[in-house]
């Protein structure tokens, strides 16, 4: 099936959906996808909307991928943030080496799964590197069959490895995965089936040709305006797209419940002035965060080439527009969750475990209040901080 006739992804997303409710409760208890539904997943090409068109990927518009990955999380949010995180590990492809890239993409169930840099480093050694260390937070691991580390490189002479603008350099080194030693650390209340957990390395050799750096946006090897959105610009999207999902899930529940539920001493609960006005403002405020950044995403879009990379101004604007919609995401599930009363506390309701799920969401670094700041100082005209642009 060529690229044009494949179904798009918001459809392959929503004919998941019954598949996804079912194995819900799967995932929350055992912290992993099950099959079949890892190998619908798989066949629905949704882990492959960021891989370049080289490999067999569909190179998918952001504005799509954010839909997607709502769409997905609307059924629960661990598997949407399980997808995204692939996707966002993906967009290494373009910047290795064209034989690299297929012997890890050509497989059509390809993931790879890291977690942040921290202090530990590789050591440069002839052909490679070697690698020791843990590292944390690596989201879809149970599912991946590559992994990774972000680490600076310590030369044979000690010294650290240091790129064009003079500062240490941190690569990206990525092996299969049975390599890693799995530490089972993720115990949160919430976003539990994305097995978020740490991993070790014992003096792992990574080929050279197994490397690369994304942190010059100029350094990928390949064309595409997709890859113009450096990856740090789009893996917030994907943050932005599970809130949208969880949001909206939650205000649907609402709604259901709103037409069927009369408080003790009330009227029904659809019937309450105060409750229709406030299921309004926040359908318009879920609504106008997503028309936000899809519009952000397609006119920056409109303007991005093949081979450029789009500059900070246009990245504060699709970070400015992603933290508002996660902030409008949280409010909106928040809202829901007071409204629905007792209905809410109880485990197996449409609204415990999301309200969970949401509030481990707000607690990731995409999340934070300091990226309004980072925009606000570009807005201002002065020089931009930190790595999250």
């Amino acid at each position: 099936m060529n690229i044009v006739t494949r179904p798009d992804p918001v459809s392959r997303a929503r004919d998941l959906a019954l598949s996804i409710a079912a194995a819900a409760d799967t995932i929350e208890r055992t912290q992993e996808i099950p099959e079949p539904l890892l190998s619908e997943l798989h066949a629905s090409r949704l882990w492959r909307m960021f891989l370049p068109r080289t490999v067999d990927g569909d190179e998918v518009e952001p504005w799509i991928y954010l839909r997607a990955i709502e769409e997905i999380s609307r059924h629960d949010g661990s598997v949407g943030w399980n997808v995204f995180v692939g996707n966002s590990a993906s967009l290494i492809a373009p910047f290795l080496e064209s034989e690299t890239m297929h012997a890890i993409f050509d497989d059509p169930r390809a993931i790879i799964a890291w977690g942040p840099p921290n202090a530990c480093q590789a050591h440069a050694a002839p052909g490679g590197y070697r690698v020791s260390g843990e590292w944390g937070f690596a989201s879809g691991c149970r599912q991946a069959n590559w992994m990774g580390v972000h680490a600076q490189v310590v030369e044979p002479d000690g010294s650290l490895r240091r790129n064009a603008a003079g500062r240490p350099t941190t690569r990206t080194l990525l092996f299969p995965a049975k390599h890693a030693e799995h530490v089972a650390n993720w115990n949160t209340i919430g976003m539990r089936g994305t097995a978020s957990e740490g991993y070790k390395l014992h003096n792992l050799f990574v080929p050279e040709a197994f490397s690369s750096t994304r942190e010059d946006p100029a350094l990928r090897r390949l064309p595409g305006r997709l890859y113009a959105f450096p990856q740090q610009t789009l893996y917030p999207v994907g943050v932005a797209g599970v809130g949208f999902g969880i949001a909206r899930a939650m205000l649907d529940s609402f709604v259901e419940l709103a037409t069927r539920k009369t408080p003790r001493g009330l009227g029904r609960l659809a019937d309450n002035a105060v409750v229709q006005a406030n299921v309004a403002r926040m359908q318009a405020r879920l609504d106008a965060a997503r028309a936000y950044l899809s519009e952000t995403l397609t006119g920056i879009w409109a303007i991005a080439d093949d081979t450029g990379v789009i500059d900070v101004p246009a990245r504060a604007r699709v970070r400015l527009a992603c933290a508002h919609g996660i902030q409008e995401a949280i409010a909106v599930t928040d809202f829901t969750y007071k409204a629905a009363g007792v209905d809410a506390i109880f485990a197996g309701t449409p609204f415990e475990r999301r309200f969970r799920d949401m509030h481990t969401l707000s607690q990731q670094i995409q999340s934070r209040d300091a990226h309004f700041e980072s925009v606000g100082r570009i807005l201002l005209g002065i020089e931009p901080e930190g790595l999250f642009l």
